[in-house]
């Protein structure tokens, strides 16, 4: 049986994409604040949602509020260009005085079993505001991958290890599906030729991580994205 599908959004470029991203970003943050008096977003790492990021600082308000995760991080010592939260400060984050203590990195403690332990204490008991998550080109997502255990059962840990990712590096800290599930809004934020394959096969009802994540979300596009090859 097909799984349900999301709401698909075809944006006119890239860029144009970025751009109406960070303003929704900054509208629910708003609302989120208003409603509850924070706002809790779970960003997604790669180099699809950096240009995203940049523009936040010119839109977001209130800061003092935001409180951010990680959907996944390689496990890399602090500092490393390739981590997520390395690309997340240079783009957004150290130009905005967002709290230290409100910006939660993965702390690299031990080994990677003790760092997911670690994490899911900080993660918050209420549901998160807003995911966002990108789509790999064989279908994962987080760090979520085809094969793997998605950590979609209630009695799985709410951050999951993971020893032997399907691509570099290998060694990595991941949300499990029902964690990511436990959110008011989750976008997935999908750019370039090279994942239309994937989007594709998301459509034609194969059960991908992205798609086991994927009902009742909003799917953003660029249209290179979204030329629906055959699979």
């Amino acid at each position: 049986m097909a799984l349900a599908t999301p709401n698909w959004h075809i944006h006119r470029d890239a860029d144009h994409l970025a751009q109406a991203l960070a303003e929704a970003i900054a509208r629910i943050a708003a609302e989120s604040i208003a409603q509850r008096g924070a706002f809790h977003l779970v960003l997604a790492g790669g180099h699809t949602p950096a240009s995203t990021y940049a523009r936040l600082p010119q839109l977001g308000r209130r800061w003092q509020d935001w409180h951010l995760y990680y959907g996944d991080e390689r496990y890399l010592p602090p500092g490393h260009p390739e981590r997520n939260d390395s690309m997340v400060e240079a783009q957004w984050t150290g130009k905005v005085p967002i709290p230290a203590q409100q910006h939660h990195r993965l702390a690299l403690v031990d080994d990677p079993e003790a760092a997911a332990v670690a994490y899911a204490r900080i993660l918050p008991p209420q549901d998160f505001d807003l995911v966002l998550l990108g789509l790999g080109e064989d279908g994962h997502c987080a760090s979520l991958f085809p094969g793997h255990a998605l950590g979609l059962d209630a009695g799985a840990p709410a951050v999951l290890a993971v020893d032997n990712a399907a691509k570099p590096p290998p060694r990595r800290i991941t949300l499990s599906g029902w964690r990511l599930l436990r959110s008011r809004k989750r976008f997935f934020v999908v750019t370039g030729a090279a994942k239309a394959a994937a989007i594709s096969r998301w459509r034609a009802g194969e059960p991908l991580p992205a798609a086991q994540l994927g009902a009742g979300a909003e799917v953003w596009m660029d249209p290179e994205a979204a030329r629906w090859p055959t699979p």
